[in-house]
């Protein structure tokens, strides 16, 4: 089953982009399930690299990094990276600067689709 989750959250702050992303690892897991994350907004902050929290808080990349580790896929808008001045060079490995074209065709293929 595809399955496309879109967030558009801050990375910290929204509870709904932390369960987002504890959801999409959670399916990245399942043989059953194909996921593509989809990052537009603020929730491009979600994908960069080496963020530093304070002790017992949780690290939104590190999340990120294990639905690409079980095969995810994690898209960064473009525009999105560039209206905060975030590069590809910023973004942790496995993420990708992505379009709304690439958007656009996950959105028809998926067999679900969730935005937060």
């Amino acid at each position: 089953m595809q399955v496309l989750i879109v967030i558009n959250g801050s990375a910290y702050g929204l509870d709904s982009t932390y369960n987002a992303i504890r959801l999409a690892a959670n399916l990245a897991k399942r043989d059953e399930a194909d996921v593509t994350v989809f990052l537009m907004g603020d929730g491009v902050t979600a994908a960069m690299a080496g963020q530093r929290t304070p002790d017992g808080y949780y690290k939104l990349d590190r999340m990120l990094a294990g639905v690409t580790r079980h095969g995810g896929e994690i898209l960064c808008c473009g525009t999105c990276m560039d209206a905060r001045g975030i590069t590809e060079d910023m973004l942790l490995d496995g993420a990708a600067r992505s379009t709304m074209d690439a958007l656009g065709d996950r959105t028809l293929a998926a067999d679900k689709v969730l935005v937060f």
